[in-house]
């Protein structure tokens, strides 16, 4: 091997582990101002000494009013890739935002760079915590997310921990087969359809249970910051339709803070149990507390 040869080969190893077939960071980490005011912020008030609960809260707080974007994950037609966007979140990327600002900032650094949040969003985001490019590396349901990120120490689901469990039975888990035109990734790659089939099928292999609606006051108090709450529907085709972050305000309510389709931004929303009460498709929640 040339000497030329052998500098391409090292610029190729020396790059993250999220590059592997990355696209350009143009396109997976955009509003990087508001990004880099957030950072800035957390230094200045220390937030790497907190708690990482505390960590989430704050950075949560500092993306309300963004506006909500839908499928914000959906940037290609082909090539996966670990993406950030401050400029519009949904649910799941706003409660995941927030985690992986989290983490980062435990890392005390005299300077963050884009790839520092891009590598904790790969981490939790991913099987395993790893994304080689292709779309079926990403966790799709959250129950997955979940268990994967369980394993990994991440979070603990804390649902039977905390209250009353029923089991969710007679559901299929097939939305994003059944619904493989509202993803873009799947319209452009239909072998994709059959994988994604394949790792459903998976899915509804393990038992689901959750806190039923009519329990869910009752527990409230058991919350805290930052614990990530799946809500539960009774719609088909998925277990969880929506998630969001608890929040306990100064008034003593804990609260559900999230990427709301109805409002269009990301709001601080009523009780936990009030929102559910507000839906009538909601059957309740999971929740995962980062650890």
């Amino acid at each position: 091997m040339n000497r030329r040869s052998l500098l391409a080969a090292s610029a190729f190893f020396a790059r993250p582990i999220w590059a592997k077939n990355e696209l350009p960071l143009a396109r997976t980490f955009l509003g990087e101002a508001k990004w880099r005011k957030i950072v800035s912020l957390a230094q200045k008030e220390n937030w790497s000494s907190l708690a990482i609960h505390e960590r989430i809260i704050r950075s949560a707080l500092e993306l309300k009013g963004t506006p909500y974007v839908g499928f914000t994950l959906e940037i290609d037609d082909s090539i996966e890739s670990p993406s950030v966007n401050f400029n519009g979140l949904d649910c799941w990327t706003f409660f995941e935002t927030a985690l992986g600002l989290a983490r980062m900032l435990k890392q005390q650094k005299t300077a963050y760079t884009p790839e520092d949040l891009l590598k904790e969003i790969e981490w939790t985001r991913y099987r395993h915590g790893k994304c080689h490019g292709h779309y079926l590396d990403r966790i799709h349901y959250l129950d997955e997310w979940f268990r994967d990120n369980e394993k990994r120490g991440n979070v603990k689901n804390i649902t039977r921990q905390i209250g009353p469990v029923v089991p969710l039975k007679g559901r299929k888990i097939d939305e994003m087969t059944v619904l493989w035109k509202s993803y873009r990734y799947l319209r452009h790659n239909p072998e994709l359809r059959l994988g994604m089939a394949k790792i459903e099928a998976e899915l509804q292999q393990h038992p689901f249970h959750y806190i039923p609606k009519a329990n869910v006051a009752e527990v409230e108090a058991q919350l805290q910051n930052g614990d990530i709450i799946g809500i539960v529907t009774h719609k088909q085709h998925v277990y969880c339709s929506h998630v969001g972050l608890a929040l306990r305000t100064q008034d003593g309510v804990t609260r559900l803070m999230h990427a709301s389709a109805t409002q269009k931004r990301v709001i601080i929303d009523d009780s936990i149990s009030g929102y559910l009460t507000n839906f009538r498709s909601h059957a309740g929640i999971v929740v995962a507390r980062p650890q």
